[in-house]
């Protein structure tokens, strides 16, 4: 069964329908609370209005009563008193009004304390006034005073007031402006979202034309992907399946079919027709997994063999993974790979392997050889020469005394040959033990390693800091023993030999060619000399075991001195190059990585 995606314009319509529901809930909810904000507003402006009529008519209510006590005192007649009477409720009633409207303003409230006071001494100044124009009472002075004081205290409610009113035309002008600011702004709002809403529509048809387009190209691709995986599968020599573990039914790829010998559709898949062409070997074991797929709807990697039509095993592997589609249906997806090439590779790899391993015995054999059972008759040979003594030497022919004398230097190169192989060889096989090391250390041991030689040449050896690195310590002190007798050996005659070494460090991308970039650092080890030299055309092959650019008549050695300082440097995962320039000196470079 091939699964092909199916376009369903109904999704696309029910999107839009979403969209735009959703865009005139959002209108609605923006126009419910546009309503509720410019209701708020107009509370807000009716709050400062009342605030300013409950000031004018406590002020009011003053005026009336400072206007009653004047014609009072002055006719004496009673009528006057009422407007003074009822003036004291009517402050009372506007206070307690004017307290709840500026209950959420500290500052008007403490304006309204301020007034509160000045109010009640007002009115005790009216007491005053009454008693001190009495006739019984009468005091012209004292009345004169609290008619003054009267005067006063009423500016200072009158300034108090106005003070309070001034406030509250600062927050209605605000209010104001943001209550003109909301009423503008409703109809470009509504009109804007409108807008907006249509656009979204519009880019919602468009993109449904787009995606009839995209459609037809898909569709187009599609095809051709699918031809292109079927090519791929005989490419590859994998096939696929699936099994829809709610019918039971099993569908095989092409490649399925021609894996097991036969033409595409040339059979119905069944879970007992595929057994058939199970090798013996492998029935039970995969009549096993097969049942588990069923439980635990999964299959891990198996191997098994497959008897073809034509009677060939082939070396199958297979996995599968449990889907669940938009129906809930239960489809396992499987594939299946051909691997008998590479298990008959993995058979000839074994082969080599035993090989190998047979090889490395051999050359353990080797080691021992040449570590016991070479050196032994070589001793006897040196031993018996030295026993020739000299009276012996004096009656021999001249040309005896040369074969002896040859002799001698053969068994000599003898050893040092088969000491530097097996040095070279324990390089390659013994244990890589990496221990955190002070370079400056081993240095000092290469050094008194070498001490008779450089005392014997006088030489001069310098050295920078070295740094402390992860390293297999023996064989970082053999790689300077290697370079530094290096340098002493190939030394100009009646020139002090000059050794230098320096230490820094370096980023790999400075030598993209040379060290592996996936180490991002490296410290750079410098050996210079003031020796003879060599050509640089020369530079790669010193490394090569047993290349030598001079004979061994001239300079002693066996070839094999470079070749294990770059074995060395290798398995640090580093990298050693050298330079020079004839009669001038040498450079040797290590990189080690930090």
């Amino acid at each position: 069964m091939k699964w092909i995606p199916r376009f369903n314009s109904s999704n696309s319509l029910r999107v839009i329908f979403v969209i735009a529901v959703f865009i005139l809930l959002f209108l609605s909810s923006i126009a419910y609370k546009h309503n509720q904000d410019l209701n708020e507003s107009s509370k807000v402006v009716m709050h400062t209005y009342e605030i300013n009529i409950q000031l004018e008519r406590l002020m009011s209510a003053i005026k009336d009563a400072e206007t009653g006590q004047r014609g009072y005192i002055i006719t004496r007649n009673s009528r006057f008193l009422t407007p003074y009477i009822y003036s004291r409720d009517r402050v009372n009633t506007s206070f307690i009004t004017l307290k709840k409207l500026t209950a959420d303003n500290p500052k008007q409230q403490q304006n309204l304390q301020k007034l509160f006071k000045l109010i009640t001494q007002r009115f005790a100044s009216f007491e005053n006034c009454f008693k001190y124009s009495n006739p019984k009472t009468y005091d012209k002075r004292k009345l004169d005073n609290h008619m003054f004081g009267g005067r006063i205290l009423m500016e200072n409610i009158r300034f108090q007031v106005d003070e309070m009113n001034d406030i509250e035309k600062k927050y209605l002008q605000n209010r104001l402006k943001i209550y003109d600011q909301e009423i503008s702004l409703s109809p470009i709002f509504s009109v804007s979202l409108f807008l907006a809403a249509l656009f979204f529509i519009l880019i919602a048809y468009r993109q449904i034309s787009k995606d009839i387009e995209r459609l037809k190209i898909f569709n187009k691709r599609l095809l051709i992907s699918s031809r292109l995986m079927a090519e791929s599968e005989v490419i590859g020599k994998f096939s696929t399946w699936q099994w829809d573990l709610d019918t039971n039914k099993i569908d095989y790829s092409d490649n399925q079919y021609r894996l097991l010998g036969y033409k595409p559709n040339a059979f119905i898949p069944e879970k007992e027709s595929f057994l058939d062409f199970v090798h013996p070997d492998d029935k039970e074991a995969i009549a096993k997994s097969m049942e588990d797929i069923i439980e635990k709807k999964h299959l891990p990697f198996i191997y098994y063999k497959i008897a073809r039509r034509d009677d060939e095993i082939r070396y199958f592997k297979s996995t599968g993974k449990l889907l669940t589609d938009q129906q809930g249906s239960k489809i396992l997806l499987g594939i299946n790979f051909d691997i008998t090439d590479e298990h008959l590779l993995n058979i000839e790899l074994q082969e080599r392997n035993r090989e190998l391993e047979k090889s490395n015995k051999e050359l353990a054999s080797f080691n021992h050889v040449a570590s016991h059972d070479l050196q032994e008759p070589l001793r006897k040979i040196q031993t018996f020469i030295s026993r020739v003594s000299d009276a012996d030497k004096a009656v021999i022919s001249d040309s005896a005394k040369d074969y002896i004398t040859k002799i001698e230097d053969s068994a000599k190169r003898m050893r040092v040959l088969i000491d530097d192989l097996l040095l070279f060889s324990r390089t390659n096989t013994t244990k890589k033990e990496f221990i955190k090391s002070n370079l400056n250390e081993l240095f000092e041991n290469a050094k008194s390693e070498l001490a008779e030689i450089v005392d014997e040449k006088q030489a001069i050896i310098t050295t920078s800091k070295l740094p402390k690195l992860e390293v297999i310590p023996y064989q970082i002190e053999q790689l300077f023993i290697n370079l530094i007798g290096n340098s002493l050996k190939y030394s100009r005659e009646e020139v002090i030999p000059e050794i230098k070494i320096e230490s820094g460090k370096v980023h790999s991308k400075e030598y993209p060619d040379l060290l592996d970039q996936n180490i991002k650092k490296y410290y750079k080890i410098t050996f210079t000399d003031n020796g003879m030299g060599f050509d640089p055309q020369f530079k790669d092959n010193i490394f090569i075991l047993f290349q030598r650019l001079h004979s061994k008549t001239d300079y002693p050695g066996t070839g094999i001195g470079l070749a294990i300082c770059k074995k060395i440097v290798e398995n640090h995962k580093g990298s050693i190059i050298a330079d020079s320039t004839p009669n001038k000196g040498s450079v040797f470079t290590v990189f080690l990585p930090e």
